[in-house]
């Protein structure tokens, strides 16, 4: 295996998990997840001669990834399934708490807008102002979503809003 594959397979594997995971948040679609991921990953492989910083390989991944969803409802609006968030693989063969599994649907009840930003915050460990730069806004908006996701989240999580580090790492 030549140094570009592997190079390309450490990718995959480090970032597979996470890149599957924003893409069902995108969707709410198992399958069209699981292509979304797929794609971006091909269209990674045809361009990695083009990525010029290591470090900032997930972002770029991300904004490939954000490319092709908005890609597949310029070619058809797919019918989408509704699914239980327990089905949603975090963690193979693990037991989810039950303030787990309710983080999970309060976060998928966010608005598409609120819960983006969101995630790429949690799972990207993004700040805001990198938030800004991948979803091509103004810092202050994406201050303000991640400010209204967190409102909404406080329901479930209580006065306090912070997140236990078990729920954290579940997203």
């Amino acid at each position: 295996m030549g140094t570009t594959q592997q190079r390309f397979a450490t990718i995959v594997n480090a970032l597979s998990a996470d890149m599957y995971r924003y893409a069902y948040l995108l969707c709410h679609n198992e399958t069209l997840a699981e292509d979304l991921v797929q794609e971006t990953f091909m269209r990674a492989w045809r361009h990695l001669h083009s990525l010029r910083d290591e470090k900032k390989v997930k972002s770029w991944l991300i904004t490939i990834l954000r490319r092709e969803y908005a890609r597949q409802f310029e070619r058809y609006q797919p019918e989408f399934e509704d699914i239980e968030l327990d089905r949603l693989p975090a963690r193979p063969n693990d037991k989810e708490p039950a303030e787990i599994l309710a983080l999970r649907r309060e976060i998928a009840s966010l608005p598409l807008k609120y819960r983006e930003a969101l995630m790429l915050q949690i799972i990207g460990g993004y700040s805001g102002a990198e938030i800004a730069q991948l979803l091509d806004l103004p810092r202050a908006t994406v201050n303000t979503r991640l400010f209204r996701a967190r409102q909404q989240l406080r329901k479930v999580l209580g006065d306090d809003g912070n997140l236990p580090t078990r729920c954290r790492d579940a997203i």
